[in-house]
């Protein structure tokens, strides 16, 4: 299928590796030319290179903090100097620490807020004007299976990206007119090195191995696997791209069957 993503510019944050890195390079791959950021610049850089060589198409690598609103600022304007305009945005940061309730004080919710909700903010506000003058655009919003499901010791996680789904849903009402779509892809246990911190940190509240706690997630996941970054890179794809172009304000879930909920 042509996914109608040939010429298109798409930004994608926090994607020097795992889920927002596979993203990039499968945007890559249907034809868009890419904007990867992330903090650490050496490993930017590999992924840029990566990238470029596998696709041939052309890939721009800017370092960020994703907390950091003059960041963000920076991050657009440069994405404008090189390629003129954004037709697609992914937003992707990294996940808040692992914890209850009680373990976090105020200075670690403002952090967490900051990195993933506020940087969406900044990001969707940054980029809809552009998009708006540029006739239409799509934004994906990542987030966790968490909004549709609480995971035991995520409070961070499970309390703050839920308020991404709100923002998404408002936005895509308020922008359609516009053109531009809004949706939120929520990746299931994915095989990344977070999983595998997040797996590692239960097991020691728990007192459990990780075997054991990967164990019992495994078994909760009807496809009988956890999910590879790639298969959440494709429904990003799918969402940012033409074939997706009466899709707005939805939230998906890629997770294998994970979420029992009927919606």
């Amino acid at each position: 299928m042509d996914l109608g993503l040939e010429g298109k510019v798409a930004l994608v944050t926090a994607s020097s590796e795992g889920i927002g890195k596979a993203c990039a390079l499968e945007l890559a791959r249907c034809g868009a030319g890419v904007v990867i950021c992330a903090r650490r610049e050496d490993v930017l850089d590999r992924a840029r290179e990566e990238m470029a060589e596998e696709t041939g198409r052309q890939i721009a690598a800017i370092s960020a903090d994703l907390t950091s609103a003059a960041d963000i600022d920076a991050v657009v304007e440069r994405t404008v100097a090189e390629f003129g305009r954004i037709d697609v945005l992914v937003t992707n940061a990294g996940g808040p620490p692992s914890g209850g309730f009680m373990d976090f004080d105020d200075d670690a919710w403002m952090r967490a807020v900051d990195l993933n909700l506020m940087s969406v903010v900044r990001l969707n506000r940054a980029v809809a004007p552009l998009m708006r003058d540029g006739g239409g655009g799509s934004i994906v919003n990542l987030t966790s299976i968490s909004v549709k499901e609480p995971l035991k010791g995520l409070v961070l996680s499970n309390a703050i990206r839920a308020g991404v789904v709100g923002l998404s849903k408002t936005l895509a009402n308020e922008l359609g007119p516009d053109g531009i779509r809004v949706n939120v892809v929520c990746p299931g246990f994915t095989a990344t090195e977070r999983m595998t911190e997040l797996f590692e940190a239960r097991a020691e509240r728990e007192g459990k191995t990780y075997d054991e706690i990967a164990g019992g997630i495994f078994a909760s996941v009807p496809l009988g696997k956890f999910a590879e970054p790639a298969d959440i890179a494709r429904m990003v794809a799918y969402l940012s791209s033409d074939a997706a172009q009466y899709v707005t304000g939805v939230t998906v879930q890629v997770d294998g069957g994970f979420v029992k909920g009927l919606l």
